[in-house]
């Protein structure tokens, strides 16, 4: 049975190879601008920056250089019921220096759009057991991202040789750029 998170929660994923899905529903009032919501990773370092620029896995890189992280790729629209987008994450591939897997949501071209996360409802991750499709744990977004145009969702680390899943849930108004100029060395 799964384990629903609050902000600031953590749990062990105790899975060696899992995924991880995105969710999220645009409310009806929205700026009749197709929404575009983007699905990145930041496989970072001890020094909680990325470990190549190889690392960052978006819709234009969709695996990392061991494999052990592939994006399914880009869903335009977001429509339809579960999961929007997925990662597959198989940690007997991942490279040792990686002790950091940041799972960021965006708004494509969210200022030419005028669109936020306050028009995004129902905004999720989960993660489940690859191989046995057993959801492990999910965390709902239910803060009101009014003006942000990006989201932490969730970070899964490496603690004394377990990995485990926080919910942080922390938006910011600058998009991807920001990220990017976060965890870029």
């Amino acid at each position: 049975m799964a384990i629903n998170l609050q902000k600031g929660q953590r749990e062990n994923i105790n899975a060696p190879k899992f995924t991880v899905g995105l969710g999220w529903d645009i409310n009806n009032t929205s700026t009749g601008a197709a929404f575009d919501l983007d699905a990145s990773i930041f496989l970072l370092g001890e020094d909680k920056k990325l470990v190549s620029d190889n690392h960052f896995i978006f819709y234009n890189n969709l695996e990392s250089p061991d494999k052990s992280v592939i994006h399914t790729g880009d869903n335009l629209t977001g429509e339809g019921s579960g999961d929007d987008e997925q990662i597959k994450i198989d940690l007997t591939k991942i490279d040792s220096a990686i002790q950091e897997i940041t799972v960021v949501v965006t708004i494509h071209d969210a200022d030419a759009r005028k669109q936020n996360f306050g028009q995004v409802r129902n905004s999720f991750i989960r993660i489940f057991n690859t191989d046995t499709n057993e959801e492990i744990l999910k965390y709902e977004l239910d803060e009101d991202f009014s003006i942000e145009t990006a989201v932490e969702f969730g970070r899964i680390y490496n603690r004394n040789g377990e990995w485990k899943f926080e919910a942080v849930g922390a938006g910011q108004r600058e998009g991807l750029d920001k990220f990017v100029s976060i965890y870029q060395k």
